[in-house]
């Protein structure tokens, strides 16, 4: 049996990022995952190149029962500060749309910069190992691994994530530890996922399925205004993605299509002065042509615009700019890139991720009930939370 100051169950960038910085410390510290390889998170980000983080990373940008409890961590770690050693790692860099930073070349340029850190500071890092057993023992925990060795610690982080992409090897086994030691798990759910639709409708998008246009979904006062694809399922793109974490099941959200232009107006304008024109072609100056032919098939405009009375018009404008639909649901963890909820903020301590009456146990990362915007916000809570962590392991 060994004995460690820091056990950390999850070698993802929370666990990775809370390792080197208990290390640096002075604490003896492993970390163990069941995958084969270190941060398959971080790998498939970003098409490759992991969106890192974001420029505009700020508690508002989280979901949470509590969405105050984010706010001391972002603060003492911020996105800032992960640039800069991004930065002295000599990892070229760039801006993408709305503060989204990606790396120039691969996403393993992170991997390895994370796996240099936690070994440089001493921690051990093993692979291919699954937790059989955690108990706690006096002040501290035994954890029993799958290979049948026993290590002790004073601390235990738990950095395992949520449900999010199971193919990759994701569990609820965060909140099976919770609920061992009477910590309480806010209802999870997918999130930035892609919504569904109800075969009625998905037989009247269906020739829309690959058109993608610039898009502002709302649900209620929230709004994104980003790309949205039409799918064989139903949504996606960054905006759907955006909503689905505030959408539920029963509730409709709204399209704007043509985002800052009236579409009434501007076919009024067109029958003014292309009246011979038909209206599928002055609404495909507006929307992608597939979009413009279904919409003016559906409206049974079939003549030109000087035939089409403006209650027409005005019935496609409104299609395109207050588009209100009810998706059925969404395509649930398999393609969620994120798991909503999760340990309730309640019993954890906002400095430094520990549960209140566990002394010793921590949670963090996408664990927590903190759930970030597309667009890098979620690496960033991670390398914030195991930050924190690591401060006070």
């Amino acid at each position: 049996m060994q004995a460690f100051d820091v056990v950390i169950v999850g070698a993802g960038a929370a666990g990775m990022m809370c390792a080197a910085q208990a290390g640096r410390r002075g604490r003896s510290v492993l970390i163990v995952d069941h995958a084969q390889a270190p941060g398959e998170k971080i790998r498939i980000s970003g098409g490759g190149r992991c969106n890192f983080t974001n420029l505009d990373a700020r508690p508002a940008a989280f979901l949470s029962q509590n969405p105050r409890f984010c706010i001391s961590a972002l603060r003492r770690y911020t996105q800032q500060d992960f640039i800069a050693a991004v930065d002295a790692r000599g990892i070229a860099w760039h801006e993408k749309t709305l503060g989204q930073l990606f790396c120039d070349g691969s996403s393993k340029q992170i991997i390895e910069m994370l796996v240099d850190d936690l070994k440089a500071a001493g921690a051990q890092l093993r692979l291919g190992l699954s937790v059989d057993r955690v108990s706690r023992m006096g002040e501290g925990f035994e954890v029993a691994f799958s290979d049948g060795s026993v290590a002790r610690c004073a601390s235990l982080v738990v950095a395992t994530g949520g449900k999010s992409i199971p193919k990759m090897g994701a569990t609820g086994w965060a909140y099976d530890i919770a609920r061992q030691f009477g910590v309480r798990v806010v209802e999870t759910r997918p999130a930035l996922v892609p919504l569904t639709f109800e075969v009625g409708a998905l037989e009247r998008i269906k020739p829309l399925a690959g058109v993608s246009v610039d898009a502002v979904v709302a649900h209620g006062k929230t709004r994104f205004a980003e790309g949205m694809l039409f799918t064989h399922r139903g949504l996606s793109g960054p905006s759907i993605l955006q909503i689905s974490s505030y959408w539920r099941e029963g509730e409709a959200i709204e399209i704007d299509m043509a985002p800052g232009t009236d579409v009434f107006e501007a076919l009024k304008a067109a029958k003014a002065s292309s009246p011979r024109q038909a209206l599928h072609t002055a609404l495909g100056h507006l929307v992608p042509s597939r979009l413009a032919d279904l919409l003016a098939a559906e409206a049974g405009a079939r003549g030109n615009l000087a035939d089409t009375p403006d209650k027409t018009l005005r019935a496609v404008g409104e299609a395109v700019n207050r588009w209100r639909i009810k998706p059925v649901g969404s395509e649930g963890y398999r393609t969620a890139e994120v798991t909503l909820g999760g340990i309730d903020t309640r019993d954890l301590s906002s400095t430094t991720m520990a549960v209140n009456e566990v002394p010793g146990l921590h949670f963090i990362g996408e664990a927590v009930d903190v759930t970030g915007w597309l667009g890098g916000y979620n690496f960033q809570w991670a390398w914030s939370s195991g930050w924190a962590a690591g401060q006070a392991v």
